[in-house]
C-alpha cells in the first residue's frame, strides 16, 4: 500500500497535479523608509466616527506584509497598531475569492459570485458604501493605482455582472456619488466612447494631474494620471500613492457638509499584479509603498481624531512564505507557490474610534456591514 501511495504521488508530482513550482525570490539593500508611530489617542474610542478610510492592500496575505516588515528594518506603520483581527474571503460560490468579488463584500457588505461587480447572486445591483451614505450627506472618494475600471476601485461606484464589462463600467461612472477619484489611466480614457466621456466630464473635472489648476476648484475631481504614475514602482512609478492619499483625504475634508464625514477608499493594487507575476522585488517594494499611504491615513486620524482607519486585502496571492533574510541589510527573501489566488485569510489592522470592533475573525462582507453601519448609525 506504501509503495503504491508512494508511486501514486511521484505521478502526481510529474504530471504537476499535485504540486507547483516553487518561485524563489530575493530583495537586498532595501534602504529603511522608518514608520509612524501614532498617539493611540482617539484609538479604540467608543465614539461613532465621522470619516472611515478602508485601505485596500490587494493580495496582501501576512507573509507580504512580514516582507514588507523585515526589509524595513523590522517596522513599517501598519505594525505600529494595536487592534489586528483576520478576515476569510470566500466569495458566495467558490471557496477562494477574486478581486471583483471581494471588493463587492467590501464595498456592499454583502457577499456575490466571482467576477461580479456590485452586483448580488441573480446580477441585481447593490447599494455601494458611496450610494448609501451620500443619504447622509457623507462625501466619498476613492484611490488606487490599479485602472478606475479595475475589479477593486470599480466595486465602490459600478454595477456591472461581469469585471470585463470596462465600457459599462466607465458608463456607470457619472452615476456615482463619489466627489474623488483617482487611478489608471489617461490613456486608458481616451479609448471609452466619445458619449460616456461627455457624460463623465459633465459630472466630473477630469485632469491628468493633482497640479492642474482645474482640480483645486473642482467640485467633483476625477484625477487620470498617464500609466507611469499607477503601474510599478520598480519601472518608475513616484510617491502617487501616498500624495494622492492625502490629497484626496484633504479634498473630501474641504467639502465635506457640516457635521457630516467622509469615506474614502484606497487600494494598493500592485502588490497583487507583482505577486501574480512572482516577481518579489516588486511586491515588497509595492508594499513599503502601501504602508506609506497608510502613514498618511494613520497620521490624519491622529489630527482629525474622529477617524476610523481600517486596513484589509481583498484576499492573499501567490501563496507567499519568507525563506531568509536580515533587516539590519533590508534583505529579506521568499518563496511563490502558485500564480492566482488563495484562499488563507488575511489579517486586517484597524486605528481609531471602533477600531476594536475589528478584533476578531470576520468575513470581507462583515468588515463591509461594519463600516456602513458605522457611518449611518443603523444595525
Amino acid at each position: 500500500m506504501k509503495r503504491i501511495t508512494a508511486v501514486l504521488l511521484l505521478a502526481l508530482l510529474a504530471t504537476g497535479v499535485y504540486a507547483q513550482e516553487i518561485v524563489h525570490g530575493k530583495i537586498e539593500g532595501v534602504k529603511h523608509q522608518g514608520s509612524y508611530t501614532p498617539t493611540y489617542k482617539s484609538d479604540g474610542s467608543k465614539k461613532a466616527p465621522l470619516n472611515v478610510i478602508l485601505m485596500i492592500g490587494d493580495g496582501t496575505g501576512l507573509a507580504h506584509w512580514a516582507t514588507g516588515y523585515f526589509a524595513n528594518g523590522e517596522e513599517l506603520t501598519v505594525t505600529n497598531l494595536r487592534h489586528l483581527g483576520w478576515v476569510t474571503t470566500k466569495s458566495a460560490k467558490e471557496f477562494t475569492t477574486d478581486s471583483a468579488a471581494s471588493g463587492t463584500a467590501y464595498a456592499c457588505g454583502q457577499k456575490t459570485y466571482n467576477y461580479a461587480v456590485g452586483v448580488d447572486l441573480e446580477k441585481n445591483p447593490i447599494l455601494n458604501i458611496p450610494e448609501i451614505v451620500s443619504e447622509k450627506g457623507i462625501v466619498s472618494g476613492i484611490v488606487s493605482t490599479d485602472e478606475l475600471t479595475g475589479a477593486t476601485p470599480a466595486s465602490f461606484f459600478a454595477h456591472q455582472p461581469g469585471r470585463g464589462m470596462r465600457d459599462e463600467i466607465w458608463a456607470d461612472l457619472p452615476l456615482s456619488p463619489a466627489i474623488f477619484l483617482s487611478a489608471g489611466s489617461w490613456e486608458n480614457y481616451e479609448k471609452v466612447a466619445a458619449k460616456t466621456r461627455e457624460a463623465i466630464q459633465n459630472s466630473y473635472t477630469v485632469v491628468k494631474s493633482l497640479d492642474d489648476p482645474a482640480a483645486s476648484d473642482a467640485s467633483r475631481l476625477v484625477v487620470l494620471p498617464p500609466h507611469i504614475e499607477t503601474g510599478y514602482i520598480v519601472d518608475g512609478r513616484t510617491d502617487f500613492l501616498p500624495v494622492t492619499t492625502r490629497y484626496a483625504i484633504d479634498f473630501l475634508k474641504a467639502r465635506k457638509n457640516r457635521g457630516k464625514g467622509f469615506f474614502l477608499m484606497v487600494e494598493g493594487a500592485r502588490i497583487d499584479k507583482a505577486s501574480h507575476l512572482n516577481v518579489f522585488d516588486s511586491e515588497v517594494l509595492e508594499l513599503l509603498d502601501f504602508d506609506k499611504a497608510i502613514t498618511e491615513a494613520i497620521k490624519f486620524a491622529d489630527e482629525d481624531g474622529h477617524t476610523l482607519v481600517v486596513i484589509c486585502a481583498d484576499h492573499e496571492t501567490g501563496g507567499l512564505s519568507i525563506a531568509d533574510g536580515n533587516p539590519s541589510e533590508g534583505r529579506v527573501e521568499g518563496n511563490f507557490v502558485t500564480r492566482g489566488h488563495t484562499a488563507i485569510p488575511i489579517p486586517i489592522f484597524a486605528y481609531g474610534p471602533h477600531s476594536q470592533d475589528f478584533s476578531c475573525v470576520q468575513g470581507n462582507e462583515e468588515v463591509g456591514a461594519k463600516i456602513i453601519s458605522l457611518l449611518t448609525g443603523k444595525k
